[in-house]
């Protein structure tokens, strides 16, 4: 099954080294999705909001870019844009609500897909390994304080750049998941959804978990309650980690039939599918436990800021 790893640095300091940290944990757990990689990583907060929009599949990349930068510079929104990969990568005035601007851009090119929206948050992913995301977009170069990532072995939809993880919570600025299992519930969770008129842009189980997130969350819940609600609400074997701008989060069944395995030490807290990753990128001086099932844990960064700085 897939690999998901999470990693925050409990200092809260912009690590240099965050994209090489989820990278070797990524790579050590590669023989558990050849299917695809990705990673959510969390930077330096922008006062503009960051998108990686994925362009058409079916249509020459340059003119979807050009056709994409032409709609948004009508409006002077766009202040800097690289194309890399599969990807436009826009930063774009914050004065326009996060919902608004992805409706707007899809009613544009409505063949593309916003991949990750946030004042820090940037996910890349795509087909192949760990290395050949590597290779595509340098992820090792990449600074921030956490992340979280996730390779693929796909059992039931489609593989492409869409079905890959992490995914990101339409409409949620700074939120992504990785998940690992099934959800069973699933068609009954997205029909139920779509009734509201939510849109989930793939067949993957895994993307309702960002839209349950989102839903709950609109009611008032906190992230760490909507989180404790999913125990109760989703059906089926999985562990699943969460990230904000804030935050790094795990949730287990309750069955516990899908490993984790997590490290947390002075410095930092690193979760994992499997204990190889945690050693290979952090090495043998600490202490590594399962946690049991049933079970969600939230670390923030702020918090912990507050006690050191305590």
């Amino acid at each position: 099954m897939c690999g998901i790893i999470g990693f925050l640095d409990k200092r809260g300091q912009q690590q240099r080294t965050l994209g090489a940290t989820l990278l070797r944990m990524l790579e050590s757990l590669s023989c558990r999705g050849p299917d695809s990689a990705g990673v959510a990583l969390f930077g330096l907060r922008q006062a503009g909001w960051i998108l990686q929009v994925k362009l058409p599949e079916n249509a020459d990349a340059e003119s979807s870019a050009h056709t994409l930068l032409a709609a948004l510079k009508e409006e002077g929104m766009v202040l800097r844009h690289e194309v890399v990969g599969a990807y436009v990568r826009l930063e774009i005035a914050g004065s326009v609500e996060a919902s608004a601007l992805e409706r707007d851009l899809l009613a544009r090119v409505p063949s593309s897909e916003i991949v990750s929206l946030g004042h820090q948050l940037e996910i890349v992913k795509q087909v192949g390994s760990p290395a050949q995301l590597e290779q595509t977009y340098g992820i090792s170069r990449r600074a921030g304080s956490h992340g979280i990532g996730h390779t693929r072995l796909s059992t039931e939809s489609r593989v492409d750049l869409s079905h890959s993880q992490p995914f990101w919570a339409h409409g949620v600025p700074d939120l992504a998941t990785v998940h690992n299992g099934h959800i069973t519930n699933y068609h009954k969770l997205r029909r139920r959804y779509e009734q509201r008129g939510c849109r989930l842009f793939t067949e993957n189980d895994s993307e309702v978990i960002g839209v349950y997130l989102r839903d709950r969350m609109s009611t008032g819940l906190s992230l760490a309650d909507a989180l404790r609600s999913s125990l109760d609400d989703f059906d089926g074997s999985f562990s699943y980690l969460a990230a904000n701008a804030d935050s790094l989060a795990y949730v287990r069944d309750r069955y516990g039939f899908k490993p984790l395995m997590l490290a947390e030490t002075d410095e930092f807290v690193a979760i994992a599918t499997e204990e190889l990753a945690l050693r290979q990128a952090f090495g043998s001086d600490f202490v590594v436990r399962e946690p049991a099932p049933g079970t969600m844990a939230v670390w923030s960064v702020a918090s912990m800021e507050k006690a050191l700085a305590g």
